[in-house]
């Protein structure tokens, strides 16, 4: 299946880092965990499995975010990644009555532990935050957000997309809307601005292995829902 047109802009950051990690960035984006989500073949225990850590993982994605305000470059990027901040925090609340629709008790979800996948990739963002600028920390973040983008338009591109009968075709609708894209897209332009205004070319080969590593431990996300299956 050829990939999705990438977001960003042509000479943009976004767009070179994907290229440089682009091994990474297939494996995590067309994931087996992926294809079964398009097809409607994942078992039902790996994406409980997946929704019960990806609730622990909104919260901790909700601080690396935080994290953003106090790195942020200017007034405006506070107010912008304030509002981020917000939105995560507010979706936090929907995926727990998402879950409920699942099956899973607010109480079970709340009361289990963080998966070392989930611990591994949500501490080891928030260092390269603590440890770097501010275009650190967003190359760290961007291949969840963006990457989700790019993995719903892969699902609705890939010739076995089955969508009658999909009991995963809520979760991917919502990645695949407007509203998400929408985000996808600002993300990967706010990587390429930031690549402008802080040296991203000449610090290319040290965000791109930031970036490699940011999507191979999502694809190790995606390998632990399957691993409970």
């Amino acid at each position: 299946m050829t990939p999705p047109a990438p977001y960003g802009r042509e000479g943009g950051l976004f767009r070179a880092l994907r290229s440089a990690a682009a091994r990474e960035w297939d494996a995590y984006c067309w994931h087996p965990f992926v294809r079964g989500l398009a097809e409607g073949t994942l078992p039902l225990a790996a994406f409980r499995r997946y929704l019960v850590q990806d609730y622990l993982f909104l919260v901790q994605f909700a601080r690396a975010q935080a994290l953003a305000v106090v790195k942020a470059e200017s007034l405006e990027a506070m107010w912008a990644k304030g509002a981020v901040v917000q939105a995560i925090l507010d979706e936090t609340k929907l995926h727990l009555v998402y879950c409920w629709d699942w099956g899973l008790d607010e109480a079970a979800v709340l009361a289990e532990p963080e998966a070392p996948e989930t611990v591994g990739y949500t501490r080891w963002v928030m260092d390269q935050g603590f440890r770097g600028d501010i275009l650190d920390l967003e190359v760290a973040l961007a291949p969840c957000t963006v990457g989700y983008g790019e993995v719903a338009r892969r699902i609705e591109a890939h010739p076995g997309r089955l969508r009658e009968g999909n009991p995963y075709e809520n979760w991917i609708v919502q990645y695949a809307s407007p509203d998400y894209q929408a985000v996808a897209r600002a993300s990967a332009e706010r990587l390429d601005a930031l690549g402008e205004t802080h040296g991203g070319a000449a610090r290319l080969a040290s965000l791109a292995r930031v970036f490699a590593e940011a999507s191979r431990l999502e694809a190790d996300f995606w390998q632990m829902g399957l691993d409970a299956a």
